[in-house]
Order: C-alpha cells, then structure tokens, then sequence
C-alpha cells in the first residue's frame, strides 16, 4: 500500500512496546533497537516527536479496576510515562540523537516542562522531542496525550506502533477471519467504535486533520518502511482525502 510521505510526525508507541520478550518493565536491547530505528528516521529528514504509554510499569485503568481511585492511579500511570521517556531518552543519545523530554508534569530536575514553543525550537534544530505524562490530567490516556501534542505541534500525521499491523474489524488475535483496513475514514472508527485509539484521540485528529497510521512496531525495520509510506499499515484519515 502506498501512502503519503509526511515531513513532522508524532510517534506514538506503547509501554508494552519497550519490555520485549518479558512481561513487565523495560528490557533494554528492545529499548536500543527501537532508538536506532527513531535515529534512521531522523536520519532520514523527519522531524520526530514522541509519546510512549506506560503500560509496561503501571496502567491507571487496571489499577482503578481493582479498587485503586482513578485519579490517582492516573497520576502513577504518568510517572511510568516519564520513566519510559528518561529510557528512550537515554538510548536515543548514547547513539548521538540529540533529545529532550518535555513532561505534563512538572519535574525540573529530570527533564523540561511541556513549552509549546521550546519543543518546536527543538525540533527546529534537529533534536527529537519526547512528551510524558499524558495531558498532566487523570481520566485521560497516553494516546489523547498523543493527539493534542501531534496538535499542537503542527504534526503532519500520527504514527501509533502497536503489536498487529492495522486496524481490523474484530481481533486478529482472536478472530482468524478478521479483516484488515487499508484506509478507512475517522467517522467509521468511531461509529464502529473499532479499537484505534480512544475516542478522544481520534475525534481531535480528525478535527485537526490529523491522518493516524497503525502498524507493527515489533517488526524489526518496519518504522523506515511504514515513513516511507510502504510496508503494512492501516491510515485512518478524513473521507475527503483520497
């Protein structure tokens, strides 16, 4: 499938993305690996900025579904988000990428407060960006955080690495028939309420005109292929661009 080539994207990926073969926390080769793919890119002539989710460490919503309050469990699943950008962190720069991490959190003595106009001049002199802590608010998740950074950016898409590569109608890892969407448009993921993002995210990419790219981030090398509009994805975008 080929699609568009965009210039500023926003990566999203997800806690789990960073343990590997395990079953909890970060395991550190998976860490490099996914930086050496972020430099390529960089390398390559995108402008990078990154979320990462914290479900490797801790996840809010389980937390709350065994009796923790909401709003606390939030503010841990955050700090988890800021322990997974310190990591990448780390990894991106001990292979010379230049990056700063921004958190919605206030935290001056490990990294930079959320600065609209600082990230930008960031970006502006070729370092990668990378936003923890959500929104800085409980009861919303990583990928809202995901969407308004991509927003306020000016992001020309979202690319959001997953473990399956796309977007299909049931579970493939359930459902041997499930199929796989190519393209399909913002309307239909909500409508259908087809697990992509949460509604929030989807509803403000769609009304910044913000296309979302669902692929495998496991795939060793599949990041450069799916920037470089090849590869196996699935675009979710406004019906009006074909």
């Amino acid at each position: 499938m080929s699609r568009p080539r965009f210039k500023r994207i926003l990566l999203k990926l997800s806690g789990e993305a960073l343990m590997g073969d395990g079953h909890f926390g970060i395991d550190p080769e998976t860490v490099a690996r996914m930086a050496r793919e972020v430099k390529a890119a960089k390398d390559s002539g995108f402008e990078l900025c990154l979320v990462i989710g914290g479900g490797n460490i801790f996840r809010g919503m389980a937390g709350a579904a065994k009796g923790m309050d909401r709003a606390q469990a939030d503010y841990m699943g955050m700090l988890a988000t800021i322990m997974n950008a310190l990591a990448m962190q780390n990894a991106l720069e001990q292979i010379g990428v230049h990056t700063r991490v921004q958190s919605a959190i206030q935290m001056d003595a490990v990294c930079e407060p959320v600065i609209r106009r600082r990230a930008e001049r960031h970006l502006e002199k070729g370092r990668v960006v990378i936003f923890a802590a959500g929104v800085g608010s409980p009861y919303f998740t990583t990928d809202s955080g995901a969407a308004l950074r991509a927003a306020e950016m000016k992001c020309d898409a979202l690319f959001k690495g997953t473990s399956v590569d796309g977007v299909y109608d049931a579970d493939p890892k359930k459902v041997k028939t499930a199929k796989r969407y190519e393209k399909l448009g913002f309307s239909t993921v909500l409508s259908n309420d087809l697990k992509v993002m949460d509604a929030s995210a989807v509803a403000l990419c769609r009304d910044n005109n913000i296309p979302i790219i669902v692929f495998n981030i496991r795939e060793q090398g599949n990041l450069a292929l799916v920037l470089g509009g090849g590869g196996v994805a699935t675009m979710v975008h406004n019906e009006e661009q074909n």
